[in-house]
């Protein structure tokens, strides 16, 4: 019998530890990226092995999602369906009823402009078409002290505000009892969540909170927790305000000039930036 990679043993032991979890909550308590967790976990499976790797969601949120991604136009759908591909925009025929009535196509650019229709810039509420139903406008940067919105994996609407930036924080690292290296200084960011859904929140508030320097990297937090600054604990349940601190360690010259939000490790459409100003 060859040996388990030693990673996957590793997965395999916390998900034995429950039975069943969360793939993002695995790889939370593993130190690892969740689609590398989920991928590992899905060969595991495809082995022979009694374990099952799905997927939940809450279908109003996932279709909320969907509709607000199509209206400014960064969904990204799958190749259309029929023998021909369309190159053009606007309504085509459906190939089951060349010549019926055809339905109306979400589309960002019509055919040809009528006067109902409104435009503007890309991003803004003019942008979509005043025939349909607009989503609701979301400010999705702001300045310290700004509260800003964002919806969650799991279809959580949260309110999150950037309450303090501490830089530098050094006496608060060392009065922690860590020690910090030459030509490092420390940062600690308070922010609150609050979850003004029915639906709870699961993941920890700050797991993809970064800063930004000036030269357009990130910094990561430090996996530290401050006695006198708490970090935030896992989930927020409906209609709850959770507060955390996030510890950041760095290169005492870094210039910072952003706080970044996400609920995945990459920027999307919920992302959420607030400008560090000297």
């Amino acid at each position: 019998m060859v040996p388990p990679d030693p990673v996957d043993a590793r997965l395999l032991a916390v998900l034995a530890e429950s039975g069943r979890a969360a793939v993002h909550e695995i790889a939370q308590r593993l130190g690892m990226d969740p689609r590398e967790a989920a991928m590992r976990l899905i060969t595991l499976s495809g082995s022979g092995l009694p374990l099952l790797v799905g997927v939940e969601c809450d279908p109003n949120g996932v279709r909320r999602a969907l509709a607000n991604a199509a209206a400014y136009g960064n969904y990204l759908g799958g190749p259309p369906s029929g023998p021909y591909a369309v190159h053009q925009s606007g309504p085509h025929p459906v190939q089951q009823q060349p010549y019926g009535p055809q339905g109306p196509i979400s589309q960002p650019f019509p055919a040809q402009p009528q006067p109902q229709q409104t435009w503007g810039p890309p991003q803004s509420a003019g942008w979509v078409r005043a025939d349909q139903p607009q989503p609701r406008a979301v400010s999705r940067t702001g300045k310290i002290g700004s509260a800003l919105e964002a919806d969650s994996l799991e279809g959580a609407r949260l309110s999150i505000q950037l309450v303090e930036v501490v830089d530098p924080a050094d006496f608060l690292f060392t009065a922690a009892g860590y020690k910090l290296a030459e030509g490092e200084r420390s940062v600690v960011v308070h922010t609150e969540v609050t979850n003004t859904s029915q639906v709870p929140y699961t993941s920890l508030p700050d797991m993809y909170l970064v800063l930004v320097t000036k030269t357009g990297e990130t910094v990561t937090k430090a996996p530290v927790s401050l006695s006198s600054r708490p970090a935030h604990k896992l989930g927020v349940q409906p209609g709850e305000t959770a507060g955390g601190h996030s510890v950041f360690v760095l290169p005492e010259p870094t210039e910072i000039i952003q706080v970044r939000w996400s609920v995945r490790p990459e920027v999307d459409l919920n992302t959420l930036v607030w400008t560090v100003e000297d």
